[in-house]
């Protein structure tokens, strides 16, 4: 068990371009763990009307209480799978408190267990990406407008700072450059 491991998450609206930061620092060997909504989101559609474009993939569930449940669940998992890690860093597309931030955005009341959830997996790091519109694409899995993007990057600043957090913005540049600020700004750590 590697307790010193770095715990960062890179998170954001959808858009933002999180996912490709994280991709290229899984290239350059830092261990990532991935995004598992967009998997969850296109199972949920398959079982629901997928001609019905709607923002929130909650509509495409018979539980949605479960299904962030579940998304909570397994973000956890992450978390833990970290603590066994012989790394100096772990890089999460995303962190637990994205769930809090989503269900906030759509207006969704979630039990304690939630809050502690986040409480008790402590991440050392935060980095938000921000919306960008020129490099802005929803896709079968992105159901979001941009506007939304930008309401629920205004939702996740405000959940990551009632959990303690400072999250740093990741300036508007291409990915290689988007990296080297995350990787730089990790340095003193």
């Amino acid at each position: 068990m590697c307790l010193n491991t770095k715990k960062v998450v890179i998170t954001g609206a959808p858009g933002t371009g999180k996912t490709s930061i994280v991709n290229g620092l899984e290239k350059r060997g830092f261990h990532c763990f991935h995004e598992i909504i967009r998997d969850m989101t296109s199972r949920a559609k398959k079982n629901g009307d997928p001609s019905a474009v709607v923002s929130n993939p909650l509509v495409f569930v018979d539980d949605s209480l479960q299904f962030n449940k579940d998304l909570l669940k397994g973000r956890a998992e992450h978390f833990k799978n970290s603590l066994h890690l012989n790394t100096p860093i772990s890089f999460f597309d995303r962190g637990m408190p994205d769930v809090l931030a989503y269900m906030d955005f759509f207006k969704q009341t979630y039990s304690k267990e939630f809050i502690e959830a986040c409480e008790s997996h402590k991440y050392d790091t935060i980095f938000i990406v921000p919306p960008w519109k020129e490099i802005y694409v929803s896709d079968n899995e992105r159901l979001e407008t941009f506007d939304e993007a930008e309401k629920i990057h205004d939702a996740l600043l405000n959940t990551y700072t009632k959990f303690g957090y400072d999250p740093i913005i990741v300036p508007k540049n291409p990915v290689d450059q988007r990296i080297a600020f995350v990787l730089e700004t990790l340095k003193p750590l």
